[in-house]
């Protein structure tokens, strides 16, 4: 579809930009660095013919391939988003190629013997024969997403270079802060004008997801009493013991570690904490509306039990929503997953339909009006220093994407 080299330049000119979002921060995007490859995209997108181009006041941007049919054709759009996790460094990533991979462990890191193995991700044995891109060991990768970005500028460039191929009204939209979950948050579904779009946010070839985890997050702080150690018989109140005993309240077996599928869990993020004052962060998931309900009700329950137990309203807790599970709002438009399943097996991509263990801009982005599964990117291992992705899986995304566009525009 598109040249090699021309793919992996593009797609390094991206990751080698630190684009880390901050959870911390009330400004979007959340931090000032995603401005920079923001920009970029955007002389980008004009570079190759794109038109309608904008950029908002957030760094929202959106631009459109032109329709060249003179029937009617629904407007479809593609969504990825620029910033990468707060979860591990995104800066001064040095990507490595690895070309026609072996089978066996990679060295990323000589120095500091971090080592890529598929001892250990037995999913690199699937991409025998074919080139990996992966980290020198110290950095996140930055697939997640600008794999995505990368297909969908490279599958518009393409379809801008060959005008025979027929389509309708394409809309492309680029988003910040997604990894902290505010992807979505201020994007104008109205000015967007797409019928229904995809994010290109997924994970191994051939997903397609249209289900979710509702989501939540809770943050847990536990008010102690401190007082001289030498002096504290029957004064001191150590939150950090009642912050145990409430994680310890928990069900151990529902954490990510331990469920799979459309399992739920009570994610424990963070533990900060001294005598006098402990917070804890939790996320939590569960692909089933009934059971969500049911696990906020749980952390509630385990803060009243122990504010019973030790008085003084020790602990205060705030939950709240972060997204949903979007298959209620895309079941009722199935054929825009049809339409994808048949563009990956045009592909020769064998569809693999599951649930995200996780959340997209497009769970948000269909209960704003804009239903919009997920299709795969590419990458694996995101977040992490073991994040890698295949050059051919790119490659089917483009295909993949141009394949949507074609057919849509015969529906």
């Amino acid at each position: 579809m598109i040249d090699n080299k021309h793919l992996i330049d593009r797609f390094f000119s991206y990751i080698t930009v630190d684009t880390e979002s901050d959870p911390e921060s009330k400004t979007t995007p959340s931090t000032k660095k995603q401005w920079d490859l923001a920009n970029a995209l955007v002389e980008e997108l004009k570079r190759i013919g794109m038109e309608d181009i904008t950029i908002d006041e957030h760094a929202y941007i959106m631009a459109t391939l032109p329709s060249n049919v003179d029937h009617d054709v629904p407007v479809i759009g593609f969504v990825s988003h620029f910033d990468t996790s707060p979860d591990f460094t995104g800066a001064n990533v040095n990507p490595q190629i690895v070309e026609n991979y072996d089978g066996e462990d990679i060295v990323l890191n000589k120095e500091q013997n971090i080592v890529l193995s598929p001892s250990e991700f037995e999913d690199l044995l699937m991409y025998k024969g074919q080139t990996l891109i992966t980290t020198d060991g110290t950095t996140l990768l930055g697939a997640d997403d600008k794999a995505g970005i990368a297909e969908i500028i490279s599958a518009m460039e393409y379809l801008i270079a060959h005008p025979e191929i027929k389509h309708g009204k394409v809309r492309v939209g680029f988003t910040p802060d997604e990894e902290i979950g505010r992807g979505a948050h201020k994007f104008d579904v109205e000015k967007f004008g797409a019928d229904w779009a995809y994010t290109v946010d997924g994970s191994q070839v051939g997903e397609l997801e249209y289900e979710n985890f509702n989501a939540a997050g809770a943050v847990i702080t536990i008010q102690g009493k401190i007082v001289h150690p030498g002096y504290a018989k029957d004064k001191m109140v150590n939150s950090m013991y009642i912050a145990t005993e409430f994680i310890n309240s928990l069900p151990r077996e529902e954490t990510p570690e331990r469920t799979e599928g459309r399992e739920g869990f009570f994610h424990l993020q963070s533990v900060e904490g001294s005598v006098d004052s402990t917070k804890i962060q939790y996320i939590i998931r569960d692909h089933d509306r009934e059971l969500f309900e049911e696990r906020k009700k749980t952390v509630l329950k385990v803060a009243s039990e122990l504010n019973s137990k030790y008085g003084n309203e020790r602990i205060k807790v705030e939950i709240n929503d972060q997204y949903f599970n979007m298959r209620e709002k895309i079941e009722p438009v199935m054929q825009i997953v049809d339409i994808a399943e048949e563009a990956m097996k045009q592909a020769g991509i064998t569809p693999i339909i599951k649930p995200i263990r996780g959340g997209t801009d497009g769970s948000q982005l269909s209960f704003m009006g804009l239903p919009c599964p997920n299709i795969f990117a590419g990458g694996h291992n995101f977040h992490g220093r073991y994040e890698y992705v295949p050059l051919e899986s790119m490659q089917k995304s483009i295909e993949v994407i141009v394949n949507i566009i074609k057919e849509t525009a015969k529906q």
